[in-house]
C-alpha cells in the first residue's frame, strides 16, 4: 500500500482488495483520519466485477482522475513443471486485470479530457527470469499495453505509464534466508533493497502534474538493477 504521505498527495481515494478484509478495514479506518477514502472488495481479474467497481467509485466520488493497476501474484516454476493453470492464472490476474480496469475508466477519463493510468510491471518483465516465464510474460505484456494506451489516448490528455519495481523488501522477503537476501542486495548498485514507499512515491509522481509531459514510459524503481 502507498505510504501515508503518498496518500495525502491526492484527495478522494478508493482502493480495492480481494481478501484480507480485516486489514483492508483497518487501513480504511486509519487513513480516514487524514483523507477521504473508501475500500472496495473486488476481483480485478473479473471483467464484469471491474466494470461494476468503476461504476461504484464514480457514484461515490464523481470522477476517476488516476488509476493504479496493482493486482499481481506469482506461481513460479520451471517451464518443464509449469502447469496450464499456473500460466492461465498469472495472465488472468496480472494482465487481464490491467485491461479490465483500464477499459472501465477510459470513457469517464475521455469525458473529463484528463487522466493518469499507472500500471505495475516488474524488472522481470524487462529482462526475464528463470522459473518465472508466466510472470515475466504477464509483466512484459503490461509494458506493451501501457505504451499502446499512451499512444491511443495521448491526444485526449490521458497519460499511461508503468512502474517496474526491482527487489523491494517486504514482509514476504523478511521471511527469507538472510544470506540469500543479502546476495540480492549485493547485486544492486545501491547495495540495498527498496522499500514499498519507494514504489508509492514513483506512483505519486506519475499521478501528479510533476509528470504532466511523461507518458508511455517505464519507470524502474530498482536501485540500478537494470543498469
Amino acid at each position: 500500500m502507498p505510504s501515508l504521505q503518498a496518500q495525502q498527495e491526492v484527495s478522494g481515494k478508493a482502493f480495492t482488495y480481494a481478501g484480507s478484509v480485516d486489514k483492508a478495514k483497518a487501513l480504511e479506518s486509519e487513513l480516514s483520519n487524514i483523507t477521504e477514502i473508501k475500500g472496495y472488495q473486488s476481483d480485478a481479474s473479473d471483467y464484469d466485477a471491474a466494470q461494476k467497481l468503476v461504476e461504484d467509485v464514480l457514484a461515490e466520488f464523481g470522477t476517476i482522475d488516476i488509476l493504479v493497476n496493482n493486482a499481481g501474484i506469482t506461481r513460479d516454476n520451471l517451464m518443464l513443471r509449469m502447469s496450464k493453470d499456473d500460466w492461465d492464472t498469472i495472465i488472468k490476474v496480472n494482465l487481464d486485470s490491467v485491461f479490465n480496469l483500464t477499459k472501465a475508466v477510459i470513457k469517464p477519463m475521455m469525458k473529463a479530457k484528463s487522466g493518469s493510468i499507472i500500471n505495475m510491471t516488474s524488472v522481470v518483465g524487462v529482462k526475464g527470469n528463470a522459473g518465472q516465464a508466466n510472470y515475466a510474460a504477464s509483466k512484459a505484456g503490461v509494458i506493451g499495453f501501457s505504451k499502446s494506451i499512451a499512444l491511443e489516448l495521448g491526444s485526449r490528455n490521458i497519460r499511461c505509464n508503468a512502474v517496474a519495481p526491482g527487489f523491494i523488501e517486504t514482509e514476504m522477503t523478511a521471511a527469507l534466508d538472510e544470506k540469500t537476501v543479502q546476495g540480492w542486495r549485493d547485486g544492486i548498485p545501491l547495495k540495498r533493497g527498496g522499500q514499498p514507499e519507494d514504489v508509492a512515491n514513483a506512483c505519486v509522481f506519475l499521478a501528479s502534474n510533476m509528470s504532466s509531459y511523461i507518458t508511455g514510459q517505464v519507470l524502474n524503481v530498482d536501485g540500478g538493477m537494470l543498469t
